[in-house]
């Protein structure tokens, strides 16, 4: 592969985790293939910038005088509340250039002012997304997955799903083996798909302010394989089945119905990460009672058979 060019978009109250997360990704597969990349980071100046978190970072580059990036990687943080137009204008001339258009978290808000992702498909960090959505009707806003990619732009969500994005494109360019090895010097698993929810169900979801429901909560985690049909809870919350469904919503944000599949789905996918259990066995105790109900959710989910995700996803060490 020849080299790439991956270059960091720096600005003042930049969040410094959106840069060095996936850059410190880019530099292991540079350490671990020399001439694959070529790291560098640049603001509208040149001039150093200052994160969020009080970081001084000096860039390498003015962003007039950077080279031309093959990835273009704009980070998100509080700067982007209020960016400058002369950043914004950069963007808009300058991303379509790239072979990757890449953001972190709220990066995408810059990626979304310059007209880059008009009629695409896009994610960002939870809380930002409905902002993103109303700002920029224009974007397809998903605001479950950790990472989207769509054509040449990729966008992810809060912080760490920056590593995660920015392990898949190094797996893309430089095979499974390499971005493992990278995910294990860092400490990380290279196991997260991009269509993974940025929540689990338990904080997607809100905790319910009554008691019995938060007792019904409780008890569809501990237990996916019962009877989780709305009769059942209502009959555990003491309620009508009418009653429950809508007071379960209200207060939780998300029907029980779509509780209880985030909570069997996520269930599955550790038994599948950690474990050894077969794919039957899994189903049985996820509650889906058979493979292929249990084939028929991961695949509506996660895009993948529950078999494919375990060989993706669980740790080389445990197969």
């Amino acid at each position: 592969m020849a080299q790439r060019t991956v270059l960091f978009v720096l600005f003042d109250d930049v969040q410094s985790l959106d840069v060095t997360g996936p850059l410190e990704v880019f530099a292991g597969a540079e350490s671990h293939t020399p001439g694959s990349y070529r790291i560098r980071t640049a603001s509208l100046d040149g001039g150093p910038v200052r994160t969020s978190g009080g970081l001084t970072v000096v860039p390498d580059h003015a962003l007039a005088d950077a080279p031309d990036p093959h990835i273009l990687v704009v980070p998100g943080g509080r700067g982007t509340r209020g960016p400058q137009p002369d950043l914004t204008d950069w963007l808009r001339e300058h991303g379509p250039r790239a072979e990757r258009l890449v953001s972190v978290c709220t990066g995408a808000i810059l990626l979304a002012a310059a007209g880059l992702l008009d009629g695409r498909r896009a994610t960002t960090h939870w809380a930002y997304c409905d902002k993103l959505a109303r700002d920029h009707p224009a974007v397809d806003v998903d605001p479950d997955p950790i990472y989207v990619r769509d054509g040449h732009v990729a966008t992810s969500a809060g912080v760490t799903s920056g590593i995660d994005l920015a392990l898949a494109l190094v797996e893309e360019d430089l095979g499974r083996d390499v971005a493992l090895a990278i995910a294990r010097h860092l400490v990380v698993f290279l196991r997260r798909p991009g269509n993974q929810a940025q929540f689990s169900a338990q904080l997607a979801a809100q905790t319910a302010q009554r008691e019995p429901l938060r007792d019904v909560q409780r008890w569809i985690t501990e237990h996916p394989d019962a009877d989780l049909t709305v009769d059942a809870l209502a009959a555990r919350a003491s309620l009508s089945p009418r009653h429950f469904a809508r007071a379960f919503q209200n207060e939780t944000g998300m029907t029980p119905g779509r509780y209880v599949d985030r909570v069997r789905l996520e269930h599955a996918r550790r038994l599948l990460e950690d474990t050894g259990d077969g794919v039957e066995e899994i189903s049985r105790a996820c509650g889906y009672g058979t493979p292929e109900a249990m084939r028929r959710a991961f695949v509506k989910s996660l895009g993948t058979a529950p078999v494919e995700y375990r060989r993706r996803f669980r740790p080389v060490a445990a197969q």
